[in-house]
């Protein structure tokens, strides 16, 4: 029988072609923006469902999260750092923009310890709304016109590197202590509290964690399309990232990995078809909020729902009689 090959050397090689692939000319700038798309994606949809899908919450105002990340880092960028050290410097943008967000995600925390559902959705979308009339009132970065100036920072690499992060914090966060409690809180969230999980405490820590990963991949987004205006982080945004979700699967990083792909490719495919009908290209974003009614009425839990990856487990989780009948691994 073949051995495995492990995981670093499959990561090694990816990180390899995402460093190489750009210089070849092999593909076409617009496949390279697609693929940057879809990682980006990727770590929306893993940081979206560790509120989602994980702790069972249901946020709608993760936009929120992207669009204050975008902003910080292009005002590092663009207004901070040298123009000559910018590339090397992007990544304490990128972390500077999580880290922002997050404290955006913490101020949040506080309202879900009261509310709970519908409610918390209402909380979210409050949120999204005064960010995004927050930066529309703001002169000094652009307001409605949008900010620009970014260099094209973001690379393939960079977006490797940072999918690679995301899930491996997001793994790291469910399968310790932590997420032991955040899915006790998925499951009853007051018998949860009664046997000893500070439930309070772990909201914090989930919602600070997803909305850092936001953060960043809203610094990655920004420095790709090199502009953002308030526009670009709308509900319809928070809708996008919903439906790569609920596609992939709740409850599975594997189903976010999943779906954030599927998503973003039909999407793209979608240019062409509906151009070669005679049809408005706008028309296909119709497709989101028809393709999340479908999910809730014929696959809620999602393609992956609730199982994961043998790659995405830990191996001392994999390894335990009880867990292998209670998770299933494709």
């Amino acid at each position: 029988m073949a051995r495995r090959i492990p995981l670093p050397v499959w990561l090694a090689v990816g990180l390899v072609l995402a460093l190489v692939l750009p210089e070849t000319g092999w593909l076409s700038p617009y496949i390279l923006l697609v693929i940057t798309y879809v990682g980006i994606n990727m770590i929306l949809a893993v940081s979206l469902n560790l509120v989602n899908g994980y702790m069972g919450e249901f946020s709608v105002g993760h936009a929120g999260f992207m669009a204050i990340g975008a902003y910080t880092a292009s005002v590092l960028t663009v207004w901070v750092f040298p123009r000559d050290a910018s590339p090397v410097l992007f990544p304490l943008a990128l972390l500077a923009g999580g880290a922002v967000a997050a404290v955006a995600g913490l101020g949040l925390a506080f309202p879900s310890f009261r509310t709970r559902g519908d409610h918390l959705a209402i909380v979210t979308l409050a949120f999204l709304m005064i960010v995004k009339s927050v930066l529309e009132n703001m002169p000094s970065l652009g307001g409605p016109r949008g900010f620009m100036g970014m260099d094209k920072l973001t690379t393939l690499g960079w977006v490797f590197a940072s999918v690679t992060g995301s899930v491996w914090l997001a793994r790291n966060l469910v399968h310790s202590r932590w997420g032991r409690g955040v899915l006790s809180i998925r499951e009853d969230e007051t018998a949860a509290g009664l046997v000893g999980v500070d439930t309070r405490r772990v909201k914090v820590v989930v919602f600070t964690v997803s909305a850092f990963l936001a953060g960043i991949a809203g610094g990655l987004f920004a420095h790709a399309i090199q502009f953002i205006n308030p526009r670009s982080f709308t509900l319809l945004k928070s809708t996008d990232m919903l439906v790569m979700v609920y596609l992939g699967g709740i409850g599975s990083l594997g189903g976010s990995l999943l779906g954030a792909t599927v998503y973003t490719l039909v999407l793209e495919g979608l240019r062409p078809g509906l151009q070669s009908l005679g049809i408005a290209q706008e028309w296909r974003l119709v497709f989101a909020p028809l393709l999340l009614i479908l999910l809730m009425l014929k696959r809620p839990l999602g393609i992956l729902g609730f199982r994961e990856f043998r790659f995405l487990v830990p191996r001392d989780e994999r390894e335990k009689p009880g867990r292998q009948a209670e998770r299933k691994t494709p």
